[in-house]
């Protein structure tokens, strides 16, 4: 508990936290205000329509997650940290949990401010969370998020610089998965199994629209697996940060 609090404390003295905060939810709320408004009208608002926005906002969670790491290693303070706490696998534990736990309150404040906005410009029974689908789609991009910032931790820990970190997340997230579905013949099939493509399935479900193929995890497997690439990436992580010097 002690370096939780250590943590804690150490994330929310900077200001990089705060305004990636701000920025994942102006984003993700105001590209489901964009949706709802920009819709023809007679279209209904679905409501997978009305959390359109968080994949901007995964990638500002990443940003933040991430320089709670690098900025340590900038500074230097990661030593004093590593000094003082010799195991350093409970450092960074620590670390991505409370980075994980702002990460899903962010989404989930997010997600559910997303569907209220969309739901109150075009209110109608489809907008509705009528179904165990329908609050997975919201509910559920706060467990992403939290993942996704757990990633970002452990990529920030290998990479140690702010610049280089956040380069490959930003291109990772925004662009190499979609690109993996360009190379001849096996690109669709490694596409299903990347990480933001499954975690994508987790929240739309195994089925992502008429005529598409069923996927290989359900829905819950499809997080079990997120969260495993999350957890064995940190683990990684973890091993290269005590095998070299701070």
């Amino acid at each position: 508990m002690t370096l939780l609090a250590v943590e804690r404390i150490k994330l929310f003295t900077t200001r990089s936290p705060w305004w990636c905060a701000l920025i994942a939810l102006a984003l993700t709320i105001g590209f489901a205000g964009l949706m709802a408004g920009s819709l023809p009208s007679g279209e209904p608002l679905s409501v997978a329509n009305t959390q359109a926005g968080h994949q901007f906002g995964i990638a500002v969670i990443m940003v933040l997650a991430a320089l709670a790491v690098t900025t340590e290693y900038r500074f230097g303070t990661i030593r004093t940290t590593f000094q003082a706490v010799p195991h350093r696998g409970s450092v960074l534990v620590a670390k991505a949990t409370v980075v994980a736990l702002l990460s899903l309150v962010i989404g989930e404040i997010g997600a559910f401010a997303s569907w209220g906005l969309g739901y109150a410009i075009r209110p109608s029974d489809t907008a509705a969370l009528s179904t165990s689908a329908d609050w997975i789609n919201v509910a559920g991009v706060g467990v992403v998020f939290a993942f996704a910032a757990i990633i970002a931790v452990a990529v920030g820990t290998l990479i140690r610089h702010s610049a280089g970190a956040l380069s490959l997340l930003l291109i990772y997230v925004l662009a190499v998965e979609n690109l993996v579905q360009l190379i001849p013949t096996v690109g669709p099939k490694i596409h299903e199994w990347m990480p933001f493509t499954v975690a994508e399935r987790f929240l739309g479900g195994s089925h992502q629209g008429p005529g598409a193929p069923e996927a290989a995890l359900s829905q819950w497997g499809s997080l079990a697996y997120f969260a495993g690439v999350a957890v064995v990436l940190l683990a990684i992580a973890i091993g290269v940060a005590n095998k070299r010097d701070a």
